[in-house]
């Protein structure tokens, strides 16, 4: 059974889906099941294997599915008592311990716009393990000469790729191309977007006007105040390689589930003070 279960964790990293691995650590008296028995939960729902089956195995399901979100482990405690047992029909009587596992493959990072910060964070970002994925409309700037790391290199209209792309829930995305305008467009096809990370590089002056102007155009307000901008953490970043390091120092830090402190306070235009 755990083989089976092995096969599914490495398919759900091959694909990129998130799931959390239940595996039972340690066991005392009477169990359904021995320790390593192993069961994948899947974010849909979906399970490979099984702890046992029974009112604990339905914990543990569902706190797997919290694990995915979270993206936290976590030890359980279960006492098999004759409650259980009565309920479930098996006569255990013991205890037992599960370790529940959130299983997330490689994160995917979309570099919108190639140009200096775009290849200095490419070059780190797949350094420290993230999947590049690098989209800019000028072929002189998104080649495989200079970003031979990247597993996708897109040249094409910004809006009009990204608004045929399918990004997962789990993908993070970085806007940072040469201008006002572009940056505009991208955000406007990216802020709707369910992802784990989008930041937005520019001054504070130059991102409320961005976010001005698509609130004039109905984009919610709730979408924007989602948006890391002015990108990366302050650390005081001139060039575009430390622009680049203090992005990658985001990135890290939402990965692991760590606060921003950076990201600007913006107002809706309707709910600022006069």
């Amino acid at each position: 059974m755990n083989r089976e279960v092995f096969a599914a964790v490495s398919d759900a990293l091959e694909r990129g889906e998130p799931a959390a691995l239940v595996t039972i650590v340690s066991t005392t008296g009477s169990t359904p099941q021995r320790v390593g028995a192993k069961m994948l939960v899947y974010s849909d729902g979906r399970i490979v294997g099984t702890i046992g089956g029974g009112c604990y195995e339905n914990d543990a399901f569902w706190k797997a599915r919290e694990a995915i979100t979270s993206r936290k482990p976590q030890i359980v405690h279960y006492e098999l008592s004759d409650d259980f047992a009565q309920e479930t029909g098996l006569i255990c009587g013991g205890q037992m311990d599960v370790y529940i596992e959130p299983i997330e493959p490689s994160p995917e990072l979309y570099i919108v716009g190639a140009g200096h910060v775009g290849f200095h964070l490419a070059r780190l970002a797949h350094e420290v393990g993230f999947r590049v994925h690098v989209v800019d409309d000028r072929e002189k700037f998104a080649n495989s000469e200079r970003f031979p790391n990247a597993v996708e290199i897109v040249v094409d209209d910004i809006p009009a790729w990204i608004g045929r792309a399918s990004l997962q829930a789990h993908a993070y995305a970085v806007i940072v191309t040469r201008g006002h305008t572009n940056d505009l467009e991208a955000l406007r096809a990216l802020a709707p977007r369910e992802l784990r990370y989008l930041g937005l590089i520019g001054s504070r002056a130059k991102v409320a006007r961005i976010y001005d102007a698509l609130v004039e155009d109905r984009m919610s307000p709730d979408a924007l105040k989602r948006v890391h901008a002015p990108i990366g953490l302050d650390i005081g970043a001139v060039t575009p390689q430390e622009i680049a390091v203090s992005i990658l120092a985001e990135l890290i830090a939402v990965k692991h589930g760590k606060e921003h402190p950076g990201a600007m306070q913006w107002t809706p235009p309707q709910l600022a003070k006069p």
